[in-house]
């Protein structure tokens, strides 16, 4: 078991709690990224065991991060939206050079890479001008929306291992996201199980796309994969503090978000 693991889990389900952050993207920061699309898309195989224990621990990282982080990370964006959101943009931005690195882009991008890179970009930024339907938590719960809450689950999960997209801004977006997060605080049994189901098949389903795309199309999935995060950034991007005191946490919160991201990718990307 990577028991390691447990701290990375935990800093993706803090992030997938966040509306406008991936917990791709987190995996991308982590360094992680690369084996966590192996280990779903292999956990079917004959080596199951392996892959189990580099996702269980990570599993139980992310679920300990949602039913314990969850409520300081809505006080905070409640209560310090624009530098909590700055902080995640250090993390995105910090980790850019490190990715960039990685795929050798210097070397191995051509013209067609990059376009690819900006159309990732360009799909993620977009985010932006979806609005959200979001209303009050789903009460009178009936077939249609145990459907619908599969279905959501399944986007969701999806989303969530794609750099740069982000499953709480996609449930936004189709106005699951407060009855999903009732369902956890108040730990309602069967929304959770067919939320449980749809992410999983999401996870399965997506992680083989990846998967197939890294293996045949390595160099083109990887400027996808920079043009994603950095689409990101514009969708986090709060916009300035309109004073100086805020300005100045702001910058700090950033920061803070560059050097986690730098020591992180010093510990996770050494060779």
């Amino acid at each position: 078991m990577n028991w390691k693991n447990i701290y990375r889990g935990m800093l993706m389900g803090a992030s997938d709690v966040v509306p406008g952050v991936s917990g791709g993207t987190i995996a991308v920061v982590l360094g992680i990224y690369d084996q966590l699309i192996e280990s779903i898309n292999g956990f079917f195989s004959k080596e199951w065991k392996k892959h189990f224990g580099f996702l269980f621990p990570l599993g139980v990282g992310v679920v300990i991060a949602i039913l314990l982080l969850a409520d300081l990370i809505e006080w905070l964006f409640e209560h310090y939206p624009g530098p909590t959101q700055f902080t995640f943009l250090g993390l995105i931005i910090g980790v850019l050079p490190y990715l960039y690195t990685k795929s050798d882009a210097r070397t191995t991008f051509k013209a067609q890479h990059f376009i690819v890179l900006i159309i990732g970009a360009v799909l993620v930024a977009s985010m932006l001008f979806f609005r959200s339907g979001e209303s009050d938590p789903v009460t009178d719960v009936t077939l249609t929306t145990y459907i619908w809450l599969f279905f959501s689950g399944f986007l969701a999960s999806s989303a969530m291992i794609l750099p740069g997209i982000s499953g709480s801004f996609l449930l936004l977006i189709i106005g699951a996201y407060t009855t999903i997060l009732n369902a956890v605080s108040e730990m309602k049994l069967d929304i959770l199980v067919v939320l449980f189901v749809g992410i999983v098949l999401g996870l399965i389903t997506m992680s083989k796309i990846i998967h197939y795309f890294m293996e045949n199309y390595t160099i083109g999935t990887y400027a996808l994969v920079i043009g994603l995060v950095v689409g990101s950034v514009f969708v986090i991007f709060p916009g300035w503090p309109s004073d100086v005191s805020g300005l100045v946490l702001s910058v700090f919160t950033f920061s803070i978000g560059l050097l986690v991201a730098f020591l992180l990718g010093r510990i996770e990307y050494k060779q």
